[in-house]
């Protein structure tokens, strides 16, 4: 009786370890994998070139839907899209996230301009390394063509505000419903802009210099082709403006809206009272870097929000990006097996790091303080360059980023490498 009293202990004690066990594996594997919106570790050294983006979306996930859609077609070769963006229609409540992310990003770009006049950026000669900082660090990450002959040492010159963020562009659509592709002789006709610029066209946000046809119908769906039953005469005198061939000047349509003269002035407007304000002799160099961090969050933000409903595509082996319902045609690819696609590039589903590349750079914790050193390069952590420039001209540190800039662990000396675990 008591052996079997004690084995029935020994499978209860087994049993709590196990699932003990089970729940702290499945908690760290949780965080590891972002769900804890306060833990964000370093990002990942960067990949080869000959490797390809891994997919946001799972390649089963993008069967099943692909699957979905082409039983739906046959169920019913003709009809009606109802959900915007898809119709050609906007989507109401992101046409003012879309003029947020206009002014967020200007006034970031202007808070940018100031801060890199008072606080010092260091830049590789030969990579694409930044360091927020008066002298570059000792780390040796440089991946440059024949830094092996430096030991992979950096050589540090003065950067500028382009070093900090980076924003690649995409052509510009006038129709993304009816013409979501650029071809390639059309690559020197169609104007090239910052990607995150035409999301916002794209989203609501009416510019003069880039006009862009709204529609007032939804368009049809005839076996999986897009078919606007719409006469271009009612488009002419309903729409906005459009590109004149012969002169390639803008004409302006009579229903027009005036929105792009209205953002314009509010962004000169706020410049004339950020500047001002906020730069009258440094100052107020801690309100300056506060408001540009709030521009930073609110610009990504608004990102990811219009992100969920229209597409963005990006390559996957070269940084070229497309925001449209699919990628451009344009051979221009000169990554990884670029010859097998006779220069096309490999279209995949974008993510907020593609639309807005930030610059990870090393978190100095006292800008007065010794030099980073390459021996304690495991104990330092990192922010994206612009966080790290607001965080040294005063502005708080993000409770999003307290744990990629490490300031949880105490970093020992110099003298004290060998003798820490």
């Amino acid at each position: 009786m008591k052996q079997m009293v004690l084995s029935e202990i020994c499978n209860l004690k087994k049993r709590l370890q196990f699932r003990l066990h089970q729940r702290l594996y499945f908690a760290s594997k949780a965080i590891l994998h972002g769900d804890d919106s306060l833990y964000a570790d370093i990002p990942k050294p960067q990949r080869k070139k000959a490797e390809r983006k891994p997919y946001p979306t799972s390649m089963k996930v993008l069967i099943a839907r692909a699957k979905k859609e082409r039983e739906a077609r046959k169920a019913q070769p003709c009809r009606m899209l109802e959900d915007p963006p898809d119709n050609g229609l906007l989507i109401p409540e992101l046409v003012e996230v879309a003029h947020h992310v206009y002014r967020a990003r200007h006034s970031l770009l202007f808070g940018l301009s100031k801060l890199v006049q008072l606080i010092p950026l260091q830049r590789c000669r030969y990579c694409f390394e930044v360091h927020v900082g008066c002298v570059g660090h000792e780390i040796r990450t440089c991946t440059a063509p024949k830094s092996g002959f430096r030991n992979a040492t950096h050589v540090w010159r003065k950067g500028g505000v382009h070093d900090l963020i980076f924003f690649p562009k995409s052509f510009h659509l006038y129709d993304r419903v009816g013409k979501p592709r650029v071809v390639h002789d059309e690559r020197y006709s169609v104007p090239r802009i910052p990607a995150i610029v035409e999301l916002c066209i794209q989203a609501g946000l009416d510019l003069e210099k880039y006009p862009t046809r709204r529609r007032t119908k939804p368009v049809y769906s005839i076996e999986g082709r897009i078919v606007d039953f719409e006469s271009m005469i009612e488009n002419d005198g309903l729409g906005r403006n459009v590109y004149s061939k012969e002169n390639d000047v803008v004409v302006d349509s009579n229903l027009r809206t005036n929105i792009g003269e209205m953002t314009k002035n509010s962004m000169s407007e706020n410049a004339s009272n950020l500047l001002d304000q906020l730069y009258d002799d440094g100052k107020n160099l801690k309100e300056l870097s506060i408001r540009t961090m709030d521009s930073w969050f609110e610009m990504i933000s608004g990102v990811k929000m219009m992100m969920e409903r229209y597409n963005v595509m990006t390559c996957g082996y070269c940084p070229e990006v497309q925001v449209g319902p699919k990628g451009h045609k344009v051979r221009i690819c000169k990554a990884s097996k670029h010859q097998s696609r006779n220069g096309l590039h490999a279209w995949q589903e974008a993510t907020i790091d593609d639309l807005v590349a930030p610059n990870y750079v090393w978190h100095v914790r006292d800008p007065d303080g010794p030099d980073l050193d390459n021996n304690l390069k495991r104990y330092y952590g990192k922010a994206p360059a612009v966080v790290e420039m607001c965080v040294q001209a005063g502005a708080p540190v993000p409770d999003r980023y307290r744990s990629m800039m490490r300031l949880d662990v105490v970093l020992p000396g110099r003298d004290e490498v060998d003798l820490v675990a």
